[in-house]
């Protein structure tokens, strides 16, 4: 067999399992799901592939029918916990690796509730030889510097989904360099391009959990033990207080925007109480991403969700246009905030730039 039909016939059976294991996961069937990975594994699979070219790849895909109302948030629950019970399954498998080098901690920013990413950036580090102490998600900082404090870990990988968490984020990367240990940043919180990584002032960033493995191989250089740095030292445009005031009156501002939206809305006060919830949610959202951009001082990512939730809503037959009443109230609450006020301009911009786009077959007028 040549060394093209070996790659020809490995890159089958990973297809086939992706295929076995959606059909398990759409099905609920958690020994099915198991018996996709390991018939790929025996197969003579390498388990990082199966981890990342299998499980990872129809976790995505799960997230895909998620966003198109194809997959309810029970069934994406369901898919996540199988996924997480087989990955454990195959670690389980066989003798635990090799592991000569020091400890690295894989651990989710305080608040950051999506752990699989950093539970399959931890096993292929196990894969790769790497001892490692997996924490799991939402670990607040202070916690996790206590740990960090007993274990003294050659490495810290931080991983985060949500772009909301990204100040949670910088608090770890910050105490956590000043014990003098790395940290490196990863998941979809940091930017495509890892922007908000180096913004926040990590070490390293990896856009996956191959490359988070080769960075670790080449080595990370350690950071000055004892230098703690001041979040303005990174991110200067905080000193206009629009992030705090932002941050602080969150609640407030929900409040008057649902108010507004009764007033000038009047439909809304025929909502049923479930209705109400869901909108005081989107308000919510709304609210934190702004704050976000102001912490990153960076309009893309308010635009961005934006954009995204408008995708979703249209999905679910709703127009995107309904949420530019919430975003005009804001701007007349905001009015005395300069940087708030420019991103939610951009944010109604992006909304009627929507409009030029072919819609979603089905969706209301």
């Amino acid at each position: 067999m040549t060394d093209t039909t070996a790659v020809q016939d490995v890159g089958a059976v990973l297809a086939h399992a992706r295929e076995e294991l959606w059909r398990a996961v759409c099905a609920r069937d958690e020994y099915a799901a198991g018996q996709a990975v390991f018939t790929a594994l025996d197969a003579g699979a390498a388990e990082e592939d199966v981890l990342l070219d299998v499980v990872a790849a129809v976790q995505r895909k799960v997230g895909v029918e998620w966003a198109a109302d194809r997959f309810t948030v029970a069934q994406e629950h369901a898919a996540t916990a199988i996924h997480d019970r087989v990955i454990a399954a195959m670690a389980h498998r066989g003798p635990p690796p090799q592991a000569p080098g020091g400890t690295v901690t894989v651990a989710c920013v305080d608040g950051e509730w999506h752990a699989l990413p950093a539970r399959l950036l931890a096993e292929v580090l196990r894969c790769r030889g790497h001892r490692v102490d997996f924490l799991g998600a939402q670990v607040p900082t202070p916690h996790l510097i206590a740990h960090l404090h007993r274990t003294a870990p050659a490495v810290v990988a931080l991983s985060s989904s949500l772009p909301v968490r990204l100040p949670d984020a910088h608090t770890a990367i910050t105490a956590v360099q000043a014990l003098g240990i790395p940290v490196l940043a990863g998941g979809a919180a940091f930017g495509d391009d890892g922007r908000y990584a180096r913004l926040l002032g990590a070490d390293a960033w990896a856009p996956d959990a191959r490359a988070a493995a080769d960075l670790l191989a080449r080595g990370l250089p350690r950071p000055t033990s004892g230098a703690v740095r001041q979040t303005v030292d990174d991110l200067p445009h905080l000193l206009d207080q629009e992030y705090s005031l932002v941050l602080r009156g969150r609640r407030q501002l929900v409040r008057d925007t649902l108010a507004g939206l009764e007033e000038r809305l009047p439909a809304m006060r025929a909502y049923t109480d479930a209705q109400r919830e869901r909108t005081a949610e989107d308000v919510a959202h709304i609210v934190d991403f702004l704050s976000c951009a102001l912490y990153t001082d960076d309009g893309r990512l308010f635009t961005g969700f934006l954009d995204w939730t408008g995708d979703v809503l249209e999905a679910r037959r709703v127009p995107a246009r309904v949420l530019d009443p919430g975003l005009a109230l804001l701007q007349d609450l905001l009015k005395d905030f300069p940087r708030s006020l420019d991103f939610l301009t951009r944010g109604r911009a992006a909304l009627a730039a929507r409009a030029a786009r072919p819609r979603v077959p089905g969706a209301e007028a």
